[in-house]
């Protein structure tokens, strides 16, 4: 496939969102920033600065961006690439989602904690059709310790928010099914991708009641790291992958054994992170490079999963 660079100089990109105007959003972790790019000159404008470390992005139900806030990530430069330190930092802010307003840059905080537990590092978000937003908490290692993750469920205007699928060892990308009816979830350090049936809004049907609860869709074998995912309209599961740098694509009905059902499209990044789906008929991906600092397009064989805003 024809890579064509769309944005450099960018400090740890993740979460592209296409807009209707032909832009892109994405977030900066290491300069802490939401940003906004032209793909025409490759122009990058700041939208707002939260600080922390925002890690995830969506458009919500009133037009606002909002945004999984991290806290804090370390980095280090290595072999000319940016690499993220997995230990929290001493600069840690606290894990939050954000509300981001993208007319004034202004930054409102609505969640910080759920039912008394903190939340450590929030990573990536998607809205379903009633706005509501699942998220997933990735955990945060603090010196010996490696936080448990989890994944919520929360309303966009900060009046709920509740605990649906734990324990989840790093959690990291979500998305929804083309119907509504699942919800998927990758798993960064386990390299695997599960799946749970959607009975209602922020309420999981009856499923396995050992561990997670959840389907196993792929368990990739090797060195492979999950980062965020995508949904295509074909129901594929498109998940940006580390070290073996590239995306990972995963039919619906994959057999979870990380063979069958699963294709790789190789990108020149090892910490290849976010996809997302633009253009007039949704048939360009849009990924973050993000040891590179780079954003780039390529075609898509199947036309992007449309977002719900």
């Amino acid at each position: 496939m024809e890579i064509t660079e769309i944005a450099t100089g960018l400090q740890f990109p993740e979460g592209p969102v296409w807009m209707p105007d032909g832009t892109l959003l994405c977030v900066e972790l290491k300069r802490r920033t939401v940003v906004r790019i032209h793909p025409d000159d490759g122009r990058v404008e700041t939208v707002a600065t939260p600080g922390g470390s925002p890690n995830g992005l969506a458009i919500g139900p009133d037009g606002a961006a909002y945004v999984c806030n991290s806290g804090g990530w370390g980095f280090a430069d290595v072999m000319g690439m940016t690499v993220p330190d997995v230990r929290q930092p001493d600069d840690y802010t606290g894990g939050r989602i954000e509300r981001v307003d993208l007319a004034t840059g202004e930054v409102t905080v609505l969640y910080t904690e759920c039912d008394g537990n903190e939340l450590v590092g929030p990573n990536d978000l998607v809205f379903d059709a009633a706005g509501g937003m699942w998220f997933t908490d990735h955990g945060k290692q603090r010196g010996r310790v490696h936080t448990i993750g989890a994944v919520y469920y929360a309303a966009a205007d900060g009046s709920s928010i509740r605990e649906v699928i734990f324990p989840l060892d790093s959690p990291n990308g979500i998305g929804l099914s083309p119907e509504g009816d699942r919800v998927y979830v990758a798993e960064t350090h386990t390299g695997r991708v599960f799946w749970w049936p959607i009975e209602s809004p922020g309420v999981l049907a009856e499923s396995g009641s050992v561990g997670n609860g959840g389907t196993l869709l792929a368990g990739l074998p090797g060195m492979q790291l999950l980062d965020s995912l995508g949904v295509d309209s074909g129901g594929h599961v498109v998940v940006g992958t580390i070290f073996n740098g590239g995306l990972t694509v995963i039919a619906p009905d994959a057999d979870g054994s990380g063979i069958n059902g699963v294709e790789h499209v190789a990108l020149p990044d090892l910490l290849v992170t976010n996809v997302c789906f633009g253009g007039p008929d949704l048939s360009t991906a849009f990924v973050t490079c993000s040891g590179t600092g780079k954003l780039v397009s390529l075609p898509w064989p199947r036309p992007g999963l449309a977002l719900e805003f």
